[in-house]
Order: C-alpha cells, then structure tokens, then sequence
C-alpha cells in the first residue's frame, strides 16, 4: 500500500478501508495546524496507478481472509473532496471495481472544498458513493475562524452544509474546543450550536486545542496576541455547547487530545452528558488536566 506521512483518520472509520489518494492541505494555512508538517510538500495527488494498485493489493488481501470485506472505504488526506468531480467519480470506479461489496465513501472536506462544486456535481457524487464526509469547521465564531486563517466563516458553513443537505450528502462536524482563546469558550461553544441547529450533521467529534511550538499560534501566543484557556474552561466550552444542541446527533469527545473520553446520543443523553461534564469542572484538578496537554506529544 501507498501511505505517506502520518494518516490520519476520524475515530468512527477504524473499520473503513483507508485509501490514500491525497496527500498534505491545500489550504495548509491554519495557525493551530501541525498535522502534515512532516511532508516536504504542501498537497499532492496520488497517481491513478498507485491508486489502483493499491486497491488490487487490497482485493487479493481480501481472498485470502475468507469472508472478511469493506463496506466502506475513506480517502486519506486533509481534504480529498477538493479534487476535481472527474477524478473523484474515477476514484468510486475504482472502488467499485475492486472491491464490490463497498457502499460508500468517505473522506475529510473542507467548507471551500464543497463551495467550488454545483449542485449537480454534487448529486453526482452522492450517487457514485460519496457520503459521510468529516469537515473540521472548528468553531461558528467568525472571530475565531478569521484569527486563526481558516478560509471561511459561519455563514458558509451553512450555506455549503445546506447544499449537502440537499443533495443526501450526510457529513460530521469536528469542533475545536478552545479555538476561540481564554474568556471566549462559551460564546464560541454558543456560535458554534447556532450554526449546527441550523443543520443535519450526523456527529459532532469535539478535538481539544493543543499547541504545539511549530505551530503559528504559538508564535502568535509569545507575541501577547492570543492567550489559551484553562482546562477546565475547555470543560465549561464543551458543557455549553451541549446544553445549546437542539438537534437530533451522536456528540463525541473520544480522539487523544481529550483526557477525558466523552459520548452520548443527543438529546436522549444531553443531561448525562452534562452530569459527565459538570462533575469533570468539580472535581477534576486543573494541574492534573495540564500534565496531560503540556505531555500529549502527538495528536
């Protein structure tokens, strides 16, 4: 198989097959960002080849497991739903070819990734396969987003989210909890379920900001531009948030930058969510939740 780099993948595609056809962001330009600082280039395509090659090995690996197959596959990269309508419908054939029994197709989207195909691409894609796309909107406070360069704002989240709707497309949020800075997380938790509300994503994946010294925020931190929240603010963010989520969805905190692993079908669990939460912000030490930022070597 074809990998480079670090793959990386939402915690909810452990079973999927992973299928690198990118490589890099091509936005590559948030300032919390670390995660494809280990590739000399900023994106790249994989050949159709090694695409192909890779997915004969995966069928020939299949036979030999009797009775073991994909249901799904998910493209590794940042953003593989930036490529081109055409290449994407190739990469479904593909799939299909090799391994049949694959339904559907996932991958990490950026906001802009969807805002440059139309409506029709977009039913395209849903038919040849493609759903449950995992989008890192981090945040629906505007301040937060343009601070920290992601390309976008809350209304286009919404207004590309929409258009997913509309076409079938299912998708699921990944928050940043702490992405708005110290005294800003419940207003930004607010924002951000203001802008799920409005929506139909299927999971919202809350990550916690960890800085990294190679990151541009840190340097943005040393200048006195920005300033982190405490643990326990992060804890009051995400207990906000789920006290505004008025929608129907599966609201996680399991990835390795939470010390505390967190999930629960809202709204049937909302108030054990809550419990879960509000008994972390009174009893748990902010020392002790520190230890495990400032030791998390990697994401």
């Amino acid at each position: 198989m074809h990998y480079t780099g670090t793959i990386w993948r939402p915690p909810y595609e452990a079973s999927s097959l992973l299928l690198e056809v990118t490589a890099g962001c091509t936005h590559h330009k948030c300032k919390f960002c670390t995660l494809y600082d280990d590739l000399p280039f900023k994106f790249r395509m994989s050949p159709v080849e090694d695409i192909a090659a890779d997915l004969k090995e995966t069928a020939e690996t299949l036979k030999l497991w009797h009775g073991l197959t994909y249901r799904r596959t998910f493209l590794t990269g940042a953003n593989p739903f930036v490529l081109k309508t055409e290449k994407l419908l190739e990469i479904a054939a593909l799939i299909k070819k090799y391994i049949p029994t694959c339904k559907t197709i996932g991958s990490f989207a950026r906001v802009t990734d969807v805002a440059i195909k139309t409506d029709k691409e977009l039913a395209e894609l849903h038919k040849a396969g493609y759903d449950g796309l995992t989008i890192g909107i981090e945040t629906g406070d505007d301040e937060a987003l343009i601070f920290m360069n992601k390309g976008y704002v809350s209304a286009d989240i919404v207004t590309q989210c929409k258009r997913l709707d509309d076409v079938g497309i299912s998708y699921n949020f990944f928050y940043l909890t702490g992405v708005s800075g110290a005294g800003r997380g419940e207003f930004g938790a607010k924002a951000t379920a203001a802008v799920c509300n409005q929506l139909r994503p299927q999971i919202i994946g809350a990550s916690m900001l960890t800085i990294y010294p190679n990151s541009e925020l840190y340097e943005e931190i040393q200048k006195g531009n920005w300033k982190e929240e405490q643990e326990i603010e992060k804890y009051k963010e995400l207990k906000t948030l789920v006290e505004n989520l008025n929608i129907p969805v599966w609201f996680a905190a399991m990835g390795a930058s939470n010390a505390i692993p967190i999930q629960g079908t809202l709204p049937e669990d909302t108030k054990k969510v809550i419990n879960v939460l509000e008994q972390i912000i009174g009893s748990v030490d902010e020392s002790e939740l520190r230890h495990y930022r400032k030791n998390l070597r990697h994401l």
